[in-house]
């Protein structure tokens, strides 16, 4: 088998069902769906997970000619926690730049660390920016304001739940290279028939540009907060 760079695999654990699909990236288009009913997700060693991976794999490998070494995995399911944070700064020489901002990014993703050592950060959010007491959906530089308020939407998940889920797959020899939250990207599902993978390969590359880069994505377009993300690696 060769390996080409134009597919990628999401598996969707959710609380009913696994669903799994292999993207074209190139063409924009689902190769291969598939999905099974479970009773629920959250079983104690998955053991229905390696069934239908054991389903699906090989026929994934086979269609795309390409060995599965990395997946991307979508929860979608009651485990994930998500939480709202809110912090008030004063401005570097009352002036709203990068730089503040950059460094209240880095205190909140410490404050929710310390305080939640047993969960992963999925996500994390600016919901709202407060400057001169007014709210805005985006940042904007240079605005005079003696403060930087900032509302921060943290979604994360339990460290064991994703060691649960990388010891299934490294039966296969498989790493598990993102863990997105499925209500999180459903919520920008305006259209129905639009399937999870299109939204979670948009969201990889920069859909929500209020959304903080964690870990290094895999980005064409880099959003308005990438170049940031060694910082919160």
């Amino acid at each position: 088998m060769t390996k080409q760079k134009n597919f990628e695999i999401y598996l969707c654990i959710e609380n009913d069902r696994f669903k799994i699909f292999l993207l074209d990236t190139i063409n924009f288009k689902n190769l291969y769906i598939n999905e099974l009913p479970i009773d629920n997700s959250l079983n104690a060693d998955l053991n229905e997970l390696s069934k239908f991976l054991d389903d699906n794999i090989f026929k994934i490998e086979k269609l795309s000619d390409k060995f599965i070494e990395d997946i991307f995995l979508i929860i979608d399911n009651n485990i994930v926690l998500q939480t709202n944070i809110s912090i008030k700064k004063k401005n570097n020489n009352n002036v709203t730049n990068q730089n503040n901002l950059n460094k209240v990014l880095v205190e909140l993703k410490d404050l929710f660390k310390e305080n939640n050592k047993d969960q992963y950060i999925m996500h994390m959010l600016i919901t709202n920016y407060i400057m001169n007491e007014k709210n805005y959906k985006t940042f904007i530089e240079n605005l005079r304001s003696e403060y930087l308020n900032l509302d921060v939407k943290f979604i994360s998940l339990p460290n064991e739940f994703i060691s649960k889920c990388n010891k299934v797959l490294e039966r296969y020899q498989i790493k598990a290279k993102y863990f997105m939250s499925g209500k999180y990207l459903k919520d920008f599902l305006n259209d129905e028939d639009l399937e999870l993978s299109f939204m979670a390969h948009k969201i990889l590359n920069g859909y929500n540009s209020n959304e903080i880069a964690i870990v290094p994505k895999i980005t064409v377009n880099k959003g308005f907060f990438e170049k940031f993300f060694q910082l919160f690696s």
